[in-house]
């Protein structure tokens, strides 16, 4: 099995950068979420939980779920300081095999980047939404300064929202809300919110 780079940076994952821009993408989500408090929500791509933990008072249960174990245990050791006591954490690979999980919000933050197969993994999470149920993506939007073999260079609106609709999501709204420096692969960039119903 190859290497995975996130495993070898969990330790040193939470810089001030990845902070700081952990707490642009909370502030939005929050606003995205609302009131919640009866919803189940997955952080699929949760690393060690710099924005689901943040949001984790805004709904009934949180499940950070990571193919990184290290990133996972940093988490972990998160939700016992702090004493949060409705979220847990779950060791999976969707693109290898999805368990069966279901959940009211899933929130995929700048992970899509990162998955080769986009339309495999937006079937994945449109599979264990329930009805009714709303994913969240953050995430960059198409940028030509990035050329890397193992990360999508961001999206266009038009081509998310295509792949999206082409699963099966009902309803799909997306907007650019934040312009940062150095924050892609130190390139100036944008990140945009989509949000879609199922």
């Amino acid at each position: 099995m190859e290497q995975n780079v996130f495993e070898e940076m969990a330790k040193r994952y939470d810089t001030e950068e990845r902070m700081a821009l952990a707490n642009v993408i909370v502030k939005e989500v929050r606003k995205e979420i609302g009131n919640s408090q009866s919803k189940s929500f997955i952080d699929y791509g949760s690393g060690t939980g710099l924005v689901s933990l943040e949001l984790s008072d805004l709904v009934d249960s949180t499940l950070l779920v990571d193919s990184s174990q290290q990133m996972l245990e940093v988490a972990n050791a998160k939700i016992s300081h702090r004493g949060i006591t409705n979220a847990n954490v779950l060791y999976s690979d969707f693109t290898q095999e999805t368990p069966e999980l279901k959940a009211d919000i899933v929130l995929l933050s700048l992970v899509l980047l990162h998955i080769p197969d986009t339309k495999k993994i937006l079937q994945e999470l449109f599979r264990i939404l329930n009805s009714g149920g709303k994913l969240i993506i953050i995430d960059f939007d198409k940028n030509d300064q990035i050329n890397h073999p193992k990360v999508h260079n961001g999206f266009t609106h038009e081509e998310l929202k295509n792949s999206i609709l082409e699963v099966g999501f009902k309803s799909m709204e997306m907007r650019t809300f934040h312009h940062g420096e150095n924050i892609f692969m130190k390139q100036n960039a944008s990140m945009f919110i989509a949000s879609s119903m199922k």
